[in-house]
């Protein structure tokens, strides 16, 4: 059971980034639109690159479900949570920061409040031994 619930996770989140990402590289005012966020413009291109990022952090994630399904592989997924924890806690920090400043409109939190909370939930999964719990 363990493992089947870290599978689903790692394909949540995995998905979630992954075609956020793509969205956000191909069509990122739609992208907006459907998050209900507002951004100039001119910073569309802007978005465009973020997203692959956003992207990348998905494809480590999808990465992190196909080790959750091979014996031996904790090592490996320990390093996709520790860095994708890091990305979305530095997300969720410059998100606060650009809220509480005005910069960004505060409808953004909704971003820093999803990627905090995976990346709190890491944290605590790594310092706490569940990838070794899940393999078992």
């Amino acid at each position: 059971m363990k493992r089947r619930l870290l599978f689903s996770y790692q394909l949540l989140t995995g998905f979630s980034d992954t075609s956020t990402g793509v969205l956000l590289i191909f069509e990122p005012a739609v992208t907006l639109r459907l998050m209900r966020l507002r951004v100039p413009s001119d910073t569309l291109p802007f978005l465009s690159f973020i997203g692959a990022f956003v992207l990348s952090v998905g494809v480590a994630c999808l990465y992190g479900a196909i080790l959750a399904t091979r014996a031996g592989s904790v090592p490996k997924l320990e390093v996709v949570w520790l860095l994708t924890a890091i990305t979305r806690c530095l997300v969720a920090i410059f998100i606060v920061s650009e809220t509480l400043s005005g910069t960004l409109e505060s409808r953004w939190t909704i971003v820093a409040i999803s990627d905090a909370t995976f990346a709190l939930l890491q944290a605590i999964g790594l310092a706490k031994g569940w990838l070794t719990d899940a393999a078992a």
